[in-house]
This record gives C-alpha cells, sequence and structure tokens, in this order.
C-alpha cells in the first residue's frame, strides 16, 4: 500500500503540473516497469528469461488501469477521483469475492463500511460534479485494477507475472501514445516522473501485491486498498508541504480502523460444557464413595 501511495504520490506531480500528458505518462510508466521487472527475472535467472509469463488479459486489465487514470485524473478534481475509483474497486472485487464462494461475516462488512465513510470524510471537501466522460474513464480504471487484483490470486511466480503482464502492456500504452500523438508533452520533469513511478511504485510495487493478494480473501484485498489515500496524504505532508488537518486525521482513524475491523480476524467465543451437561451425552452413574453397611447381628 505504501507503493501504491507512492505512485499516486508521482502521478500528481507529473500530471498536476503538466510536465507530461497522459499518453506519454501511460507509455514510460509501463515501458519502465517492463524494463525493470525484465532485468528482475533475467538477474533471478541468471540469463534473459526464455519466454514471458502473465496473460494478455491481465496485461489489458493493467494497460486500461493505467490509461482510464492519466486521462481521467487531468479532468477530475483528487477527491472526487479517488471516491469513484475506489468505490469501483471495491465493488469489482467484492462481487468477484461473492461470485468465487466468499461470504463475508458481519465484521467485514461493518469494516468496510466504516472504512469507505471515512473515504468519503477524507475527500469530501475536494468533491466537485465530474463530467461524463471523465467519471467514466475513472470507474473503467477502478473495475480494471479490480480485475487485474482478482487475477493475481491464484499466480504462483508473482516477479515473473507481473514482468509478463508489464511486457504485453507496454505496446498497448505505445499505440495509445501514436493515437493521441497530437497532443504528446514531455518535458525531463515528467518523463522524471512518469520513470520513477513505473520502475519503482508500478514495477516493483506490483510484484509485491500479486504476492500478497494471495493471501487475502478478494473482500479483504479490497478493504486494505482504502489504506492508500491516508497513505498518499500522509506522504504528501512529509515530501510536498502539505499541511495535516484534524478532518484527515479523523478520517484516517475512521479508515484505518474499519481496515483492522476487516482484516483481523475476531476469535469465536468458545462454550466449555462438562461431559455431564452435554445435551445427548450420558454418563454412567458414579459409585458412591461410602462403603456399603454390612448387615449386623441377627440380620
Amino acid at each position: 500500500m505504501a507503493a501504491f501511495a507512492a505512485n499516486s504520490i508521482l502521478c500528481r506531480l507529473a500530471l498536476a503540473s503538466e510536465s507530461i500528458d497522459p499518453a506519454g505518462f501511460t507509455l514510460l510508466r509501463l515501458a519502465s516497469g517492463a524494463a525493470t521487472l525484465w532485468a528482475l527475472t533475467a538477474l533471478r535467472s541468471a540469463g534473459p528469461p526464455r519466454r514471458p509469463a502473465g496473460s494478455w488479459g491481465s496485461a489489458a486489465a493493467l494497460f486500461v488501469y493505467a490509461a482510464g487514470f492519466s486521462l481521467a485524473y487531468v479532468s477530475l478534481s483528487a477527491g472526487t477521483g479517488a471516491l469513484i475509483l475506489f468505490a469501483a474497486v471495491q465493488a469489482t472485487m467484492i462481487l468477484g469475492g461473492l461470485a468465487g464462494g466468499e461470504r463475508p461475516g458481519p465484521a467485514q462488512w461493518g469494516g468496510l463500511a466504516l472504512a469507505m465513510a471515512g473515504l468519503v470524510f477524507l475527500v469530501l471537501p475536494g468533491l466537485a460534479a465530474p463530467s461524463p466522460g471523465a467519471s467514466a474513464l475513472m470507474a473503467g480504471a477502478g473495475v480494471a485494477w479490480g480485475v487485474y487484483s482478482l487475477r493475481g490470486r491464484g499466480v504462483s511466480d508473482p516477479a515473473a507475472e507481473t514482468a509478463g503482464n508489464f511486457a504485453r502492456a507496454a505496446p498497448l500504452a505505445a499505440v495509445l501514445a501514436l493515437v493521441l500523438l497530437p497532443d504528446l508533452e514531455v518535458t525531463p520533469a515528467g518523463a522524471g516522473w512518469a520513470v520513477l513511478s513505473g520502475a519503482a511504485a508500478s514495477g516493483l510495487g506490483y510484484v509485491a501485491w500479486y504476492a500478497a493478494v494471495r493471501a487475502l480473501s478478494a473482500t479483504r484485498a479490497a478493504v486494505v486498498q482504502l489504506s492508500v489515500p491516508v497513505l498518499a496524504a500522509a506522504g504528501g505532508a512529509v515530501f510536498l508541504g502539505e499541511t495535516v488537518t484534524a478532518r484527515l486525521v479523523l478520517s484516517s482513524v475512521g479508515i484505518l480502523g474499519g481496515i483492522a475491523l476487516a482484516v483481523i480476524p475476531i476469535p469465536a467465543k468458545r462454550t466449555v460444557l462438562s461431559v455431564r451437561n452435554r445435551p445427548g451425552v450420558t454418563t454412567p452413574d458414579r459409585p458412591s464413595r461410602t462403603p456399603p453397611r454390612q448387615p449386623g447381628p441377627g440380620a
């Protein structure tokens, strides 16, 4: 989640400052992630990988998320974008879990509701009426990320799988950049933020996510991602000099408390019954500890 938050800050630095266009940012982000992960897998296998792992389905979901997020980000306020994105992620992953047979308990549903309420409270000042097109792009990005996360729950080698997905997604981003070539604008600063986002926060961060998501249910994996806005806001305060407000503190308590409620298992109460009091269990009568009376004289 810290890597995701770092990615959010880097995207903000690059796109909000208009130092790079969305298509160029997406291309450099995915290409640098693919190059970094290729080098990582090559070093691990003591030579170039023979055939990339991953799949075109996961690569398409990764591309749709990265492109949709970048294109929508420039037209939405930060608060509105975060709310649309994470609502779509939650809905996709929870529905996927339900379809797969998961049945969240009351604590998980309560934790999800508390965390979502904390997110709404956090982004409330930045909410604005969004344009339909930008809203659709951000919602599509959230659905795509939910699908990408769900597809990672069955992988056996997160590093190789993520490397293959990035290698397949990068050419799709190149096609998008060619389509939007007249709007292409890349400055050295923007390129630097995009490469850092792709190589570290996205590439290595997504390997860690694929490794972690295998041990989480779909509902828990969805809820835990609601910590990203809190971590991003904290990072903005540390690295960008943004103000820490009472709203941020209160919403953080709600979000993190909801995540804890949904993720930490609550031990069930155990009722201990003695053998003699268990229904349906019969036990022989205990022999009396008093010795039987001996018959007296003349009996």
